[in-house]
């Protein structure tokens, strides 16, 4: 008997041997959630086995999952064309979405939103379309920014996220550094496990003490990550890796699921956390968010019976420390994809983290405003707070001020600060409509006008009287001006109204070739030549000969004045042209704000042009390749002008001696077309330029 149990035991060996032998190094380090090392020996296993469907799916997921999304573009692009030696070409479908996610964070969003819109045609969405998506997508992107933002004085290189401020002392999770040197680093980072820590800060939330360690009594030698406080501030709830005497506890297929856990604090001193009863060790429970009363705990999971990977939730906090059931939150808010990182502010707002929502790219932060007890479509809160990367742990602090993190610097986290500073949920500004003359800059009379919006649903017609304008309240947002007048060309212009009261928006119009010019100044200035005069007129004609001449040796002498002068922005001649030879005035990645670096530029060259009155300039600005030509022909444009008018309200110089353009995408330096171009090659692209038209 006992020879047998022994057979039996070497028998078992040696399968696990054999069956342990046929899963290569990288395969375990996948398995183990060791990315870093598996992306590496996965790189060895391409030069030896070449493009086997199973070596691209698991070194696409492990550059996907460290942020390496250059490298998880290049293998995807080879999984998802086929051009790999299975003789089956099928792949999961979840490999459209992470396409989707990755070219979105290299700024290629008009790609991206194709497989997006294969990923929902392969899960049986059919009324998705790609044009709306992109066109919502650059409808954030174009809309003024409403917040100001700045890294936190606190950051380091390690990861930070989840600040959260009670008074005077800021909390936050941090993986800055281990409890000894023979404690074990997180496999996924190669990084020590989250703790959280704190940090007495000014009204700046600059430090003003050492940033220590909450308590050791919260922290642990495992994760413990997002949490959130009552308004007294003597409860905690806490994300936590699922433990019993300081050990992990697996579910089924071995993963250790984060839970919530709470501790009360009492005389001063945080006691040891205890798991709330909802906690199952078969899924994740994390990020909570109490609502201001207290009444209402929210949290993320991935629990069992929700839309697709992790839902928000929410649970009643009852008076005898008891919860009620876990309830999600519905499909206006959960996606089949991620949402994450709830925070509920003091007006019952929800803003989270959702990769499932249309956005800048990966994670971006969203708002759902709270209406009759109901949290309605959510709105992505765009540029500053979302980029092309994670963006995620938004809390207010305040009315207006907050934290939120993201990944957009490095592979690893940092905290933000931010201000809002606008209106983030849509209202109606008042606007000023006008028609005027392209030549003349007056008004046209009684121009016949009509107001579209997007989707091409008239908002306003009318015919106008000699003031050629009107006022109306109108959402921010793309619009269609069309205007048409007797004796001129109409015309449709495309627009973007604004977040800003009493903005004026001007359609100009040119005239009819054949109309006849009816200016009482224009007629009284023309030189009527008559029989009688004809030796009278010649005199005249010859006068103003000479006159030219003499203008044109001034235009000449100017000239040469302009090309010697090197104080300030030097002029130099290009294909017949001059332009202003300018330092680039650099803009950031969907943005048109006058960067700092770019107002130092600026301003020298608008103290030359107040030393030479009497030149003219045309601004012309160029974007990137990434984006839609439409959308880029607008954000062109609104560089250019934001150029000029910053010339013109900062400079001083004065606005009728600059015209401004915008060429969008049409005229690269590098073409990006034919390769995935870097963020300099792209930096590059985006430019503006200054020629001299007129001196």
């Amino acid at each position: 008997m006992i020879k047998a149990k022994i057979l039996l035991i070497v028998t078992i060996l040696i399968t696990q041997f054999t069956f342990s032998q046929q899963k290569s190094r990288a395969d375990r380090f996948f398995e183990k959630g060791d990315y870093i090392n598996a992306a590496s020996q996965y790189e060895e296993e391409l030069n030896q086995e070449g493009y086997t469907k199973h070596i691209l799916k698991n070194i696409t997921t492990s550059y996907y999952n460290t942020f390496q999304f250059r490298q998880a573009y290049r293998y995807l692009k080879i999984l998802t064309s086929g051009k790999f030696y299975d003789k089956d070409k099928t792949y999961d479908n979840q490999y459209n979405f992470m396409m989707y996610q990755v070219l979105s964070a290299l700024g290629e969003y008009e790609k991206s939103v194709e497989y997006l819109s294969l990923y929902k045609s392969n899960n049986t969405v059919r009324d998705f379309s790609a044009s709306d998506a992109i066109s919502t997508i650059e409808d954030f992107k174009l809309k003024d920014d409403d917040y100001t933002i700045a890294s936190a004085a606190f950051n380091s290189e390690a990861s930070e996220f989840g600040a959260i401020r009670k008074d005077s002392i800021l909390y936050f999770t941090t993986d800055r550094r281990s409890y000894g040197p023979l404690d074990k680093n997180y496999r996924w980072t190669h990084r020590p496990f989250l703790d959280i820590y704190k940090v007495k800060v000014d009204q700046d939330n600059k430090p003003v003490s050492e940033i220590e360690t909450i308590s050791k009594e919260i922290n642990s030698k495992l994760h413990e990550g997002n949490f959130c406080f009552t308004a007294d501030g003597n409860t905690i709830y806490i994300s936590k890796s699922n433990s019993e005497k300081g050990k992990k506890k697996f579910d089924s297929i071995n993963n250790n699921a984060i839970h919530l856990y709470k501790a009360i604090k009492v005389d001063g001193k945080w006691g040891t956390p205890k798991k709330l009863e909802f906690n199952d060790v078969n899924y994740s429970i994390e990020h909570p968010s109490l609502n201001v009363t207290g009444d209402t705990l929210y949290f993320s999971s991935n629990m069992p019976g929700g839309y697709g990977d992790f839902d928000i939730y929410f649970v009643a906090v009852n008076k005898d420390g008891t919860y009620g059931e876990p309830t999600n939150l519905g499909p206006t808010i959960n996606t089949e994809n991620r949402e994450q990182f709830p925070f509920i502010s003091e007006k019952g707002n929800l803003f989270f983290s959702s990769n499932g929502h249309l956005g800048l790219g990966m994670m971006d932060i969203f708002v759902s405003e709270l209406r009759k007890r109901k949290f309605i479509r959510p709105i992505n809160l765009g540029a500053p707070i979302n980029s092309s990367y994670d963006d995620f742990s938004i809390t207010y602090y305040n009315e207006t001020d907050g934290f939120f993190a993201s990944n957009r610097k490095k592979a690893g986290d940092d905290i933000y600060t931010f201000s809002q500073i606008g209106d983030i949920f849509p209202r109606e500004y008042r606007a000023r409509f006008e028609v005027r003359d392209y030549t003349t800059d007056n008004y046209i009379a009684n121009p016949d006008v009509v107001l579209y919006n997007n989707d091409n649903v008239k908002i306003y017609e009318s015919r106008l009287d000699s003031i050629a304008a009107f006022d109306i309240k109108i959402f921010p947002g793309r619009y269609n001006f069309k205007a048409s007048a007797n004796k001129y060309k109409a015309r449709t212009k495309p627009l973007v109204v604004k977040e800003k009261e009493e903005e004026t928006y001007i359609i100009y119009l040119d005239r009819a070739k054949d109309a006849v010019v009816t200016d009482e100044n224009e007629d009284k200035n023309r030189i009527r030549i008559k029989d009688s005069t004809n030796i009278d007129e010649r005199t005249r004609i010859s006068e103003s000969n000479t006159e030219r001449k003499k203008e044109e040796i001034t235009k000449t002498r100017l000239r040469e004045i302009l090309l010697a002068d090197k104080d300030g922005p030097p002029v130099i001649e290009r294909n017949g042209k001059l332009y202003f030879d300018m330092p680039p005035i650099y803009f950031d990645y969907d943005k048109w704000n006058i960067r700092a670096d770019s107002k130092k530029v600026l301003d020298k060259l608008a103290a030359k042009l107040e030393r030479y009155k009497t030149v003219y300039i045309n601004i012309s600005s160029h974007t990137d390749s990434r984006g839609t030509e439409s959308y880029n022909q607008v954000l062109s444009a609104k560089r250019a002008e934001s150029t000029r008018n910053y010339l013109a309200l900062v400079g001083y110089v004065n606005a009728r001696r600059m015209q401004f353009v915008g060429f969008g995408e049409s005229q690269p330096l590098i073409d990006c077309d034919s390769k995935v171009c870097t963020e300099e090659d792209h930096q590059t692209n985006r430019r503006s330029e200054f020629e001299i038209v007129r001196y």
